[in-house]
């Protein structure tokens, strides 16, 4: 066998950066990170955050934000390494990444307001010549200095701290177009004949080229404002994207009444460890993930999975933290605390989802790069070309202002990470986790949808389906005669036997019980011996072919006999769920061909399939978990791109190996950690809207990229030959990252189909 090198285990720390104001400069601090030996980052504008593994031996958190700092940001510690003991509670303190995007905020609000004052009054009175007094460019003047150097100062603060690292980005071309417009317009007052007393000006589309010079404060002031209210609204958009995580977070529990020595006392979630005990009353919330040891109850789970009705609990049960008790008192003992909680995982995957980026992203973030430098270029050759054409220093000097301005690729950093934050976190909300950005685009391009059986189609939990009582017999009587037995034992089917006999009758007690080996269990019910298992020879009259045709469509029939005779047959069966015939065909609406795929024997196979809606030539059965994974990569050989839904640890494997797995959030971990949707109700339905959701979201994307792109491969050239005014270039651009701001968020308006 080759032997391999031990991995490095590699720690895992979540930075907040502050200071970034396009993706060039995500780029660029991703870049100082990963040439850091024993590091791999990826930043992420949107959020604001570097998601970094690092090598401990080679380099620590502090030496990592000391990197983004000397790249000219700054950074703070989001999520430290989790330790290996004890455990974390959530912090009561604020989020500092919050606080500083609350911070950016507020400063960028107030620049927007006192600039929006100020520009009103700028724009009047440079576009209408009836009310341009004597000497009006110079109040004119005097009210767009502070906007383009106090309002304007984010941008010619960003663009001076990347000249210093060398780089541009897409804040050089606002702080070149705006003080192009700012300079020119000093040297027209005092150099040229713009600042006459009897100056006038008029508003126009295109550039005029009377010999009058003309100046551009308005164009300054009105970039700057509209710039302004397009970052705002950028920072105001990132808050609202992570507010659903934020509220998630919030949905847990402050404290727990637990049990020590026989002593209630109530205690911060952080402090509660594994094994300890605590008691649920009516309307409280659960404080972490436990068992039920003792009481029932209804659960509201609605946080969760986003289903309305409760899940009723009784010993045994498992509950999630933060889930509400909404009827009878519980004890539950802990099995998850901190971050191995289920609320604290679906946070994590909403956030790590978040951080990643799209592989269209990743094309943009390249494009960017090179964009800047690029539309430089355009402008300065726009200059050179105006002036060898004879079109004179002002309207040469205009056409290359219009073309920096109007080419800020503001819009197409904010395509896709908006569309992300929003779309990812909408899930959240519904109850459905998309785990990464790459997720989307094989929800657009699946074809076909293998369904595993039990827990997903079905319920996986046996009931009784049909009660078949022989001559002389009441199927009430037999089922309750049954019941009766079973409830001495904890076999799956006896369970299946008892609940269906306390929903509709009362079950008598019985006495002398004793388990038959491999024949079934016997006791004594009101003086009659009970035996409830399987057959003795031929069964009489219509029982044996109940009882055959039980089997060949996947049933378990068990025969109940009374003081020696046969009283009746009690089919068993794996129910299928009420609303995955619904989710089959919404499926199929959505272009997927369904396919069931099961260990279970081909009978059953075929009617669940039949149940739902499934051709029983795409039913696979009797397949072992091993053999799951080669069927996904059957389908993938003959060109299918396959989606699979699971819930079991059998499913893991095929979960990962297809090209889009969603797990069942009430399966196993193990399945849920494969696969790359999580779906936490238990409703194959939410399958259709985690599909749904996540094409929305990437046509989102894709609607967002064609704007942005075909915004300025369409008005670049329209500025170099001359024919934009330099402000509507402005008003343009800034329009256009506001419009896909407002775009992305639209997402949050996503409904479930069936909620």
């Amino acid at each position: 066998m080759t032997q391999t090198q031990p991995a490095v285990d590699l720690l895992k720390v979540d930075l907040g950066v502050t200071g970034m104001t396009c993706t060039a400069c995500s780029g660029r601090v991703e870049r100082k990170l990963n040439k850091v030996d024993g590091v791999e980052a990826t930043v992420n504008f949107a959020t604001e955050s570097a998601s970094i593994s690092y090598d401990p031996a080679r380099v620590g958190t502090t030496d990592l934000i000391e990197v983004v700092r000397d790249a000219g940001y700054d950074a703070f510690a989001l999520a430290a390494e989790k330790e290996t003991s004890g455990t974390e509670g959530a912090s009561t303190s604020e989020d500092p990444h919050e606080a500083a995007r609350r911070r950016e905020a507020a400063d960028l609000k107030h620049r927007l307001t006192v600039s929006a004052l100020l520009t009103v009054p700028i724009v009047l009175l440079s576009m209408i010549p009836a009310l341009q007094f004597t000497n009006w460019q110079w109040a004119v003047l005097t009210m767009t200095t502070p906007v383009f150097f106090w309002g304007g100062a984010p941008f010619h603060k960003a663009t001076w701290l990347n000249l210093r690292q060398g780089s541009f980005t897409m804040d050089t071309l606002i702080t070149l177009g705006t003080s192009a417009a700012y300079l020119w317009s000093l040297w027209a007052l005092f150099l040229g004949n713009a600042g006459h007393p009897g100056m006038t000006m008029q508003m126009h589309l295109f550039p005029s080229d009377t010999t009058m010079d003309e100046i551009y404060l308005e164009t300054t002031a009105v970039v700057i404002t509209f710039l302004l209210l397009g970052r705002w609204f950028e920072v105001k958009a990132k808050g609202q994207s992570s507010e659903a995580l934020r509220r998630l977070l919030d949905m847990g529990a402050k404290d727990a009444a637990v049990l020590r020595d026989g002593h209630e006392i109530r205690l911060p979630v952080s402090q509660l460890q594994v094994g300890d005990v605590f008691i649920v009353r009516p309307g409280e919330k659960i404080a972490t993930d436990g068992r039920v040891t003792e009481g029932s109850s209804a659960v509201d789970e609605s946080m969760l999975t986003g289903e309305s009705v409760p899940v009723e609990v009784t010993p045994g049960s498992r509950v999630t933290g933060a889930t509400i008790n909404a009827s009878g008192r519980l004890l539950v003992e802990v099995t998850r605390v901190g971050a191995d909680t289920t609320l604290a995982q679906m946070a994590r995957l909403v956030t790590d989802a978040q951080a990643k980026k799209a592989p269209v992203q990743r094309l943009v973030d390249r494009i960017s790069q090179i964009f800047v430098p690029v539309v430089i270029v355009i402008s300065l050759l726009t200059l050179a070309v105006q002036l060898a054409l004879g079109a004179g220093l002002a309207p040469a000097f205009t056409a290359a202002v219009a073309v920096l301005i109007i080419a800020c690729p503001c819009a197409l950093g904010l395509a896709t990470p908006t569309a992300l934050l929003v779309g990812t976190g909408r899930g959240a909300q519904l109850g459905l986790l998309i785990k990464g950005p790459e997720v989307l685009e094989s929800t657009r391009r699946a074809d076909t949808i293998v369904m595993d059986k039990t827990g997903t189609v079905t319920e996986g939990v046996m009931s009784v389906s049909t009660v078949d009582a022989a001559a002389g017999f009441d199927a009430g009587e037999v089922l309750a005669a049954a019941a009766a037995v079973e409830a001495a034992s904890e076999h799956p089917i006896a369970r299946a036997v008892v609940r269906k006999a306390e929903q509709e009758l009362t079950v008598p007690e019985v006495s002398d019980f004793r388990n038959l080996a491999g024949q079934g269990v016997t006791g004594t019910v009101d003086g009659r011996t009970i035996i409830v298992g399987r057959p003795d020879g031929q069964l009489p009259g219509q029982l044996q072919e109940v009882f055959d045709r039980a089997q060949e469509q996947g049933g378990t029939p068990v025969v109940v006999s009374v003081d020696g005779r046969v009283a009746g047959v009690l089919t068993v069966r794996d129910t299928v769920k009420a609303t995955s015939a619904e989710a089959v065909a919404q499926l199929r609406e959505l272009g997927l061909k369904p396919m069931l795929l099961t260990g279970d024997n081909a009978g059953a196979a075929r009617a669940v399939a039949a149940e739902v809606g499934i051709a029983p030539g795409d039913v696979i059965a009797e397949v072992m978990p091993d053999d799951k994974v080669a069927v996904v990569e059957k389908l993938q050989e003959e060109g299918r791109i396959v989606a699979m839904v699971g819930d079991g640890v059998n499913d893991a494997a095929a979960l990962a190996r297809a090209d889009l797995g969603l797990a069942m959030g009430a399966g196993t971990d193990v399945a849920i950690e494969a696969s790359d949707i999580t779906l936490m109700n238990n409703d194959l339905r939410s399958a259709v809207d985690a599909i749904r959701l996540s094409r929305r979201t990437l046509g989102t994307i894709k609607g967002n990229l064609f704007w942005a792109f075909a915004y300025n491969v369409l008005l670049i050239p329209v500025a170099a030959v001359g024919l934009l005014n330099p402000m509507l270039a402005g008003v343009a651009m800034a329009f256009s990252s506001v419009f896909v701001v407002t775009n992305s968020l639209r997402l949050r308006g996503f409904r479930s189909a069936h909620q």
